[in-house]
């Protein structure tokens, strides 16, 4: 499918992840034209390997799934460009994505465009994905709390998102330390007592937090602690910027908010997957991809017939 100047396309899908995809893949199918724009930084990208997704009894590197994935878009007419949107403006009933010196036009668009983990300040990147690869840095308990079941198991963080995500992971092991970020952090009594009722140990001032062959090394004043894997509990970084300028609504943490349907409050612009308000999991961002693809197709249909 080429594009120029004058060509309207009917979808733009900013992202290449598990929601991205499924949608351009239904689009594709709808005989819709399609461009997917993507940077090639999907998190999902980043999965050594997954059990829990079904169909793949016995796992599927994050990777492999999104070639496959990419693989089908492709085969139904998808065009797939590399590169990112900078900038998207609503012109009437059309919408224009810049990409570079480029600009596409589209009747509608998808926001597909994930969330950045934030990692422990005191691991670099290449050091962190090589713990990420061996499965000592882990971000996800609801999709790998089982294969540390039993495990030493740290949470990395403080206040009320660690101790949520240290008390649902109490439930794979009895071995949980929370393990805060912030040694200045005023933990209440209701926190602390809630940490105790749980049979979590507590460390609030550490030396220095290490990737190590034996594990996840954290030294303290009076001691050491080796753990088995590590869950940075520090949120993440919602890419919502260009959803934002659109003038798209978003939550307190910047996640656009949307209808049933994958629509947001801005006419033609759609958004799925972890951008969206909700569970963070591969599974649940193919469901919105395509609710989302379905719902685009139908509100073009109402503009335009859709008849071959």
């Amino acid at each position: 499918m080429a594009t120029g100047p004058a060509e309207l396309l009917d979808c733009v899908v900013v992202g290449g992840g598990p929601a991205g995809l499924t949608a351009a893949i239904h689009l594709g199918r709808y005989h819709l034209s399609v461009v997917m724009v993507d940077e090639g930084r999907s998190r999902a990208a980043q999965i050594p390997l997954t059990r829990n997704h079904a169909g793949f009894p016995d796992g599927v590197s994050g990777e492999e799934l999104l070639v496959r994935m990419r693989q089908q878009a492709l085969h139904y007419g998808v065009r797939a460009l590399k590169g990112r949107v900078t900038k998207l403006s609503r012109h009437g009933a059309h919408f224009d994505a810049t990409i570079g010196g480029e600009v596409l036009s589209a009747r509608s668009v998808l926001l597909a465009t994930g969330v950045i983990n934030r990692r422990p300040p005191m691991i670099d990147k290449e050091t962190h994905d090589r713990g990420l690869a061996r499965g000592l840095l882990r971000y996800c308990p609801v999709c790998d709390g089982y294969e540390v079941t039993d495990q030493r198991i740290a949470v990395f963080g403080s206040g009320e998102r660690a101790l949520a995500e240290a008390r649902f992971l109490r439930s794979f092991s009895r071995d949980v330390t929370v393990v805060a970020d912030d040694p200045h952090f005023a933990w209440t009594a209701h926190q602390r007592a809630e940490l105790a009722a749980a049979g979590v140990t507590l460390i609030s001032m550490i030396h220095s937090l290490t990737v190590a062959e034996a594990g996840i090394v954290v030294e303290t004043l009076v001691g050491r602690h080796i753990f088995d894997t590590l869950y940075p509990a520090l949120g993440s970084t919602i890419n919502s910027q260009l959803a934002r300028d659109a003038g798209a609504d978003v939550s307190d943490e910047g996640c656009l908010m949307v209808d049933a349907h994958q629509r947001t409050n801005v006419p033609g612009l759609y958004a799925a997957g972890d951008v969206v308000l909700g569970l963070d999991q591969i599974s649940h961002a193919m469901g919105e991809g395509g609710v989302a693809a379905t719902t685009m197709r139908n509100d073009l249909a109402l503009m335009t017939p859709l008849f071959r």
